[in-house]
């Protein structure tokens, strides 16, 4: 097994110092650091980077940091610390940027057709800035229209998922035969198989609004399909225009 890599480790310490830190704090922490709506009154912009090193439990943060070193410290190794840095902190804002996207179309999706019944944006973000609701919303709204618009402007993210997804992106591109032995599947597969099905899977869930154990779903899979988006764009960019490590150094 490779030895950690030195930004990788510094990665690593800095999200389990963040996690420490939440566990002292508690929600003031989540408040000020997770990522929010931009258009909610708890959203800063500190937060399109402090969310990455924010995580929402023990298991959250333990797959993360495991990932992390299994698949960048091999990233690390072959790019350096420059580059990979770079290409992981990309992946998490790209994971950020379709996330937002997603739940700006939502929200204003909603906003328009309250709108068309006489609301006012103005008003809709007053209350909801305020930590109220109008109750006639949900009679004008579909549930599912009603549910993502509310989801989209009052949650928040946590987590290194999005950069994750790039480097596992990354690590497929570079190592698509290497073999991934899986904890819940008894036969190793191939990274080009297993890497494309897992975004394939959070796609589904994040259009469906499902969870793969059933019922809805906290988890920001748009977040995961952006990292694994952007991630796939850098490396198809490097390989086409013959990326030169040696301006990382």
């Amino acid at each position: 097994m490779m030895n950690v890599t030195e930004t990788v480790k510094q990665l690593l310490i800095i999200n389990v110092l963040f996690f420490i830190g939440t566990l002292a704090v508690g929600d003031p922490a989540y408040q000020m650091l997770a990522m929010y709506f931009p258009e909610n009154q708890a959203f800063h912009g500190w937060q399109i980077i402090s969310h990455m090193f924010m995580h929402g439990g023990f298991m959250h943060i333990f797959f993360n940091m495991f990932a992390l070193y299994s698949f960048g410290s091999a990233l690390e190794h072959f790019w350096g610390g420059k580059k990979f840095l770079f290409f992981y902190i990309s992946c998490g804002l790209g994971a950020a940027l379709l996330h937002t996207g997603i739940n700006y179309y939502y929200f204003n999706d909603a906003v328009s057709i309250l709108g068309e019944n006489g609301f006012r944006k103005s008003e809709i973000l007053q209350l909801l800035n305020e930590g109220k609701i109008n109750t006639q919303w949900q009679a004008i709204l579909t549930p599912s229209e009603y549910q993502n618009f509310i989801s989209a402007f009052a949650g928040k993210v946590v987590g290194a998922s999005g950069a994750i997804y790039g480097v596992v992106v990354a690590f497929a591109f570079m190592f698509p035969n290497a073999e991934l032995a899986l904890m819940f599947i008894p036969v190793p597969i191939k990274a080009k198989y297993f890497v494309p099905g897992l975004v394939l899977i959070d796609l589904y869930l994040g259009v469906s609004g499902q969870s793969i154990f059933g019922g809805s779903s906290g988890i920001a899979h748009f977040a995961h399909v952006g990292g694994a988006l952007f991630g796939f764009l850098i490396m198809w960019y490097w390989k086409k225009n013959q990326f030169n490590d040696n301006r990382w150094n």
